[in-house]
């Protein structure tokens, strides 16, 4: 039961439920890394909305190199949207099974070096400063469009500006009296959107919480282990799902050939 629960939660064939379900997952992860690259370089990599004004900020004072920095900050975010498009859009092509998983290994795998970075930050600053700040923008970019590409826009990891504005209009809608029945016309709450937008905000805000204790306590190194743990095992059953298919596929190739 538990890998049929993983397949479903990372595989190609979605639903709903699997949806709000890896999204809330990747909403903790998402808090956790934000706060970890806080701790670590002393500001949120997930904050597009606030990297842009800081480069317009800085462009406007003439802070040149401070506003060069925000775009290359700004474009890692978008360059991780983009790879995770390709890869998404490669696997559909190809029909695979691991089409959204690929990338959630893509980020375990950039969250380890991540946690070496860290580790070493202190030490040499001036060189892992800069990486670290492109590292964490570019891992950012490449889960929020992850849950984009696999919940058709519904869900988003990070964006809490907007999920908190979704969820403001909702309430509204809540607290709205109507007067007297319209119909279809009458103000209703959409309780499932007010619920899944009240799971994200919770979950990331948890996964900062957590994510900055285990950081500060535990370490770099030991906290993104976990972290990437927690998404290799996401990924893992499509990933091996296809790995076996591409196995049988080329033993039999093989056979093929030696027959002939």
């Amino acid at each position: 039961m538990a890998i049929d629960y993983l397949t479903r939660l990372s595989g190609a064939r979605r639903d709903t439920k699997a949806n709000l379900q890896l999204g809330c997952v990747l909403a903790l992860v998402a808090g956790a890394v934000n706060a970890g690259g806080f701790l670590a370089i002393g500001g949120y990599t997930s904050h597009m909305t606030g990297i842009v004004s800081g480069m317009a900020d800085d462009l406007a004072l003439g802070n040149i190199t401070l506003a060069l920095a925000a775009w290359g900050a700004w474009l890692a975010f978008v360059s991780g949207a983009a790879v995770t498009a390709i890869m998404v859009n490669w696997g559909r092509r190809r029909r695979l099974h691991s089409q959204f998983a690929m990338s959630l290994l893509l980020e375990a795998l950039l969250l380890l070096l991540f946690g070496l970075t860290g580790n070493y930050l202190a030490a040499m600053p001036n060189v892992l400063g800069p990486v670290t700040i492109l590292l964490l923008c570019f891992v950012m970019g490449l889960q929020n469009a992850i849950i984009t590409k696999i919940s058709g826009a519904a869900i988003r990891t990070t964006h809490v500006t907007g999920l908190s504005t979704d969820m403001g209009i909702e309430v509204g809608k809540m607290l709205y009296y109507n007067r007297r029945p319209l119909g279809a016309r009458s103000v209703r709450v959409n309780r499932a959107k007010l619920v899944t937008h009240s799971l994200l905000i919770s979950c990331f805000f948890t996964g900062g919480v957590t994510g900055a204790l285990a950081f500060k306590h535990i370490g770099f190194p030991a906290a993104t282990i976990i972290l990437a743990c927690v998404l290799t095992l996401l990924a893992g059953m499509p990933v091996l799902h296809d790995v076996r298919l591409l196995w049988r596929f080329y033993r039999r190739r093989l056979a093929t050939k030696k027959n002939a």
